[in-house]
């Protein structure tokens, strides 16, 4: 009976004490499992997207469903951004934890102010993607992972107080590193400022803002509507009239539209395929190489 109990001792002990590794998270875009790695670096992370998929148009598939079931926490962009697909999961994965409204489920849109709101906008299918709490793709500017990796770091210092004290220290440590490194992309990106750029949806929204840049054409007829004939006829117009630093598509998107653009500009302004996101969540230092990448492609642009 004794040796019973002390069996059952060691098991509880296990439980309360489990290691950070047993901790599970599901995140729903790459940017948010590299800033979770970042504040549990043994926590165990699944991604339900990655950087060469359009993140508005994912498959609830089996995997998917069995992952968000066995996770503690769900880290998500949110304002509608996942609305097409995340539902699904949460209502088969039948998981408590992570459904709306728990400590579980972290939205990262809900963390910052968004821009470009449309109030009453949604609910219609044939107008695209359009989102009436704002531009959900906060990532592109680096300024809002501070805020967000603080909220992020609180939620998970109550899901896992074991681990507080090692949250904080690790979410300070990245903000007083990130602000450093926000200063340094500023000052390099300068030349920028006030230059116009053309791209396809409003995936860099955040990035145009925080660089000074400003969008002055749209690919897509409706957001997330395929580019047409017609439509790329009237802005060639534009362009023609005002020349752009360049012509920018997301990884994921399919480049004849802009490609067709370049050719009839005479190659004199060029097209850019910017990733989305982080091309690998797990490469030490991601988030900070993903905008080397945007800074260092739109300065080239500048340059040429």
């Amino acid at each position: 009976m004794v040796r019973t109990l002390s069996k059952l001792a060691i098991v509880l002990a296990g439980a309360v004490c489990a290691p950070a590794s047993a901790f599970t998270v599901f995140a729903c875009e790459p940017e948010w499992a590299a800033l979770t790695r970042v504040l549990m670096p043994d926590a165990t992370v699944h991604t339900a997207t990655h950087s060469r998929q359009d993140p508005h148009h994912i498959e609830a598939r089996p995997a998917l469903i069995a992952q968000l079931r066995s996770a503690d926490l769900a880290v998500c962009t949110g304002a509608s951004l996942e609305s097409g697909w995340l539902p699904a999961l949460q209502q088969r994965a039948g998981n408590a934890k992570v459904q709306d409204g728990a400590q579980g489920m972290f939205y990262a849109a809900s963390q910052v102010e968004l821009i470009d709101a449309q109030p009453g906008a949604g609910g219609n299918p044939f107008a695209g993607d359009i989102h009436a709490e704002g531009n959900p793709h906060v990532h592109a500017d680096p300024r809002n992972l501070v805020k967000i990796s603080s909220r992020l770091a609180e939620r998970l210092q109550t899901l896992v107080p074991a681990e507080a004290q090692q949250i904080r220290q690790r979410q300070s440590q990245f903000e007083t590193a990130w602000s450093q490194r926000i200063g340094e992309w500023e000052k390099r990106a300068a030349p920028l400022r006030g230059q116009m750029v053309a791209a396809q949806h409003t995936a860099f929204g955040y990035l145009w803002k925080w660089l000074g840049l400003k969008q002055i054409a749209d690919l897509e007829p409706k957001p997330g509507m395929a580019p047409t004939p017609g439509h790329l006829q009237g802005l060639l117009s534009i362009l023609q009239a005002q020349p752009p630093l360049a012509i920018v598509t997301a990884g994921y998107q399919d480049q004849r539209a802009g490609r067709w653009l370049v050719s009839q500009l005479d190659s004199k302004v060029p097209l850019i395929s910017l990733p989305a996101t982080v091309d690998d969540e797990r490469t030490p230092d991601a988030l900070a190489q993903w905008y080397e990448q945007l800074i260092n492609s739109l300065m080239k642009a500048k340059t040429r």
